[in-house]
C-alpha cells in the first residue's frame, strides 16, 4: 500500500478513535496533560512558546497559554499566510483580543500581532492526529506543520491523547519529527 493510502487509512481510524473519546474523559484528560506540562522542565524554563488553538476533538491545552502569559512568557500562535501558503508564527499579548478565526477556521493571531522569529522559540506545542514512539508525526494532511518544525531550533513537543500513540507511523521524506510528546499520562522523551 502507497504511503497517501496508509495515511488516509490512518486518519480516519484516528479521527473514529477521537470521537469515542466522551466529554467528561476529553476534560479529564486535558486537565492531566495540562499539570503534567506545567510540572516539566521544558515548559518551566521556556520563556517563550508556540501554542496551538486545539480543534474540537484535540487535547485541550488552551488554558496554559493564560498561565503562560500571566507568568510573563512571550506566547505565539501559527498564523496562516495565504500569499506564501505556509504559517508564520505571531506573538499574541492577551486572549481576549488578539485573536481571529482564520483560514481553515482555526483561532489564530489577530492581524496586528507582531510576528515572531520561529526560531527563536524555546517551545514548540505540535497537534498532530498520530504519533509514534520514534517522534514521527501524522497531521491533517496538508504538510504545514512539517514545513513549520523544519526551520524551528526549540523542542517540538506532540501533544495527543494516549488513543492517538501507535507503534509505527508511514513516513515520507518531508515528514518531520517531534523531540517529545505530552499524552495525559505521560511525557515521552524521544
Amino acid at each position: 500500500m502507497d504511503l497517501q493510502n496508509s495515511e488516509k487509512i490512518l486518519r480516519t481510524q484516528m479521527r473514529a478513535a477521537l470521537q469515542q473519546i466522551s466529554a467528561e474523559s476529553r476534560a479529564t484528560a486535558s486537565a492531566n496533560a495540562r499539570a503534567l506540562l506545567e510540572r516539566h522542565k521544558l515548559w518551566q524554563q521556556a520563556q517563550s512558546l508556540l501554542f496551538f488553538a486545539p480543534m474540537p476533538g484535540e487535547l485541550d491545552i488552551w488554558p496554559l497559554a493564560a498561565d503562560a502569559l500571566t507568568a510573563g512568557k512571550m506566547v505565539a500562535l501559527p498564523k496562516f499566510v495565504a500569499e506564501t501558503n505556509t504559517y508564520i508564527a505571531c506573538q499574541i499579548h492577551e486572549l481576549a483580543d488578539s485573536l481571529k478565526t482564520g483560514q481553515f477556521g482555526i483561532r489564530e493571531p489577530a492581524d496586528h500581532c507582531a510576528r515572531f522569529p520561529i526560531n527563536r522559540l524555546d517551545l514548540i506545542l505540535v497537534p498532530g492526529l498520530a504519533f509514534d514512539l520514534q517522534g514521527r508525526r501524522l497531521g491533517r494532511g496538508k504538510g504545514f506543520y512539517d514545513q513549520l518544525l523544519a526551520v524551528v531550533r526549540g523542542p517540538a513537543c506532540g501533544v495527543a491523547f494516549d488513543e492517538q500513540i501507535v507503534d509505527r507511523l508511514p513516513v515520507g521524506p518531508q515528514d518531520v519529527s517531534v523531540n517529545c510528546i505530552l499524552t495525559p499520562t505521560r511525557w515521552i522523551e524521544l
